[in-house]
């Protein structure tokens, strides 16, 4: 293999609105917005989460025919974001924004806490918190 390596960079998203896609980011989970182009026809905009993590939200192109996900799929699932700190108390306040659980804090393992949030567009996201890591 050549002297290379891998970075995890971002997680790309289509939106039927992806203006107030990017705003729930924002306002339920505390990203930022750091980029919004215009990429082949459809709005794209960038959610920075600490300076790391990047989600990127398009809108659907022109030539483009998105369609509404029935389920479980093949493929990604799922994105997962770390919570440093007050796990449950940051769940409290997404409940206090309207944000659905799929599924309530929840430990997995002596070390794990869980839970699953309801995105825009069908997205899935698994907030985590290590209480074996700072």
């Amino acid at each position: 293999m050549p002297n290379a390596n891998l970075i995890f960079d971002h997680v790309h998203l289509v939106s039927k609105d992806p203006h107030a896609a990017a705003n729930w980011y924002v306002d339920r989970l505390g990203g930022e917005v750091v980029k919004r182009v215009d990429s082949r026809g459809a709005p794209q905009i960038y959610v920075s989460f600490g300076g790391a993590l990047a989600i990127i939200v398009r809108g659907q192109r022109a030539a483009e025919l998105a369609v509404e996900k029935p389920g479980l799929q093949w493929g990604v699932d799922h994105f997962g974001m770390q919570v440093k700190g007050d796990f449950d108390g940051f769940c409290a306040g997404l409940r206090s924004k309207g944000v659905a659980f799929s599924m309530d804090p929840t430990d997995i393992n002596p070390t794990t806490r869980i839970a699953f949030i309801q995105a825009p567009d069908g997205v899935s996201v698994e907030l985590l918190n290590r209480k074996d890591q700072p």
